[in-house]
């Protein structure tokens, strides 16, 4: 996973959570001069803490490992002639939600890379950037990705709720009834992974619950009203149970109160042959 250009917006919606309108932005600066490779910058303009939560780099710390990390980014972005498109934001709490998709070419051939990354911006000299994503486009394969967070007490309720008990049940009625008509779930793995309305997603989750169904650990929420983002551990899948595997996912509601998306980032893999994801 690349430092994408757009952490810079991502620590500048989590920064405004922190700080007067009219202040300086040292996030933002600092994020800048990292795009901008100014080494000198890093320090004189961010002397507090930026840690990246990447799921190929692991835990990325420090001001001399962050630059590796970007300057390798760099190269990698410029390998795939890779563009990011925004999805959506959701900010809340000091923390900002961003999805993407990149666009990037792999062996010749036009893919589409979904990514999110959480800003957390605890205080004025702080920000920790999570990335959510599958690697499986690049390496053909899905990961375990150890957890992030640790479980903690906070439960999205209505129509989130819902979904969260239906999908933990393993009840597939339950858990279609929570869509709008045209309500969709993307997995993990792109846009071409799309399932919309009752039949796809019947369909889908009838598959994916084959084993039983899927248990989450709740980790974090952003919830700004419109979309709730919750950081989870996938820890079972039916009867089995799994190591703790960090993912995120999205939920955007209609004005019905309905789901107009489900979207979700992770590298979870059923224990067993079937489909999709949490």
């Amino acid at each position: 996973m690349p430092w994408f250009p757009d952490f810079v917006s991502a620590g500048e919606l989590a920064r405004r959570q922190t700080r007067d309108a009219g202040q300086a932005d040292p996030v933002g600066q600092y994020l800048t001069a990292l795009n901008d490779a100014d080494t000198h910058a890093l320090e004189r303009v961010w002397p507090g803490k930026v840690v990246v939560h990447d799921p190929h780099a692991g835990e990325v710390r420090g001001h001399r490992h962050l630059r590796r990390f970007v300057k390798d980014s760099h190269a990698v972005l410029a390998e795939y002639g890779t563009r990011t498109e925004t999805v959506a934001s959701t900010v809340a709490d000091h923390r900002a939600v961003v999805e993407l998709l990149a666009h990037v070419t792999l062996a010749g051939r036009a893919e589409v890379w979904p990514v999110t990354i959480v800003a957390e911006s605890p205080d004025d000299r702080s920000v920790i950037f999570c990335s959510y994503f599958s690697r499986s486009l690049f390496e053909g394969h899905r990961y375990v990705r150890p957890p992030i967070l640790e479980p903690g007490s906070a439960h999205p309720g209505d129509v989130v709720g819902r979904y969260l008990a239906a999908l933990e049940a393993g009840d597939i009625e339950a858990i279609v009834s929570t869509f709008a008509a045209d309500g969709y779930y993307r997995e993990p793995i792109g846009p071409p992974f799309t399932h919309r309305g009752a039949t796809e997603l019947r369909s889908f989750f009838a598959a994916c619950f084959g084993a039983g169904g899927i248990g989450l650990q709740h980790c974090r929420v952003t919830d700004d009203g419109v979309r709730c983002a919750l950081e989870y551990n996938c820890v079972r899948w039916g009867s089995y149970d799994l190591p703790p595997q960090a993912g995120i996912a999205i939920f955007e509601r209609r004005p019905d109160g309905l789901l107009a998306a489900v979207r979700i980032y992770d590298d979870v893999e059923p224990p067993t042959s079937g489909v999709g994801s949490s």
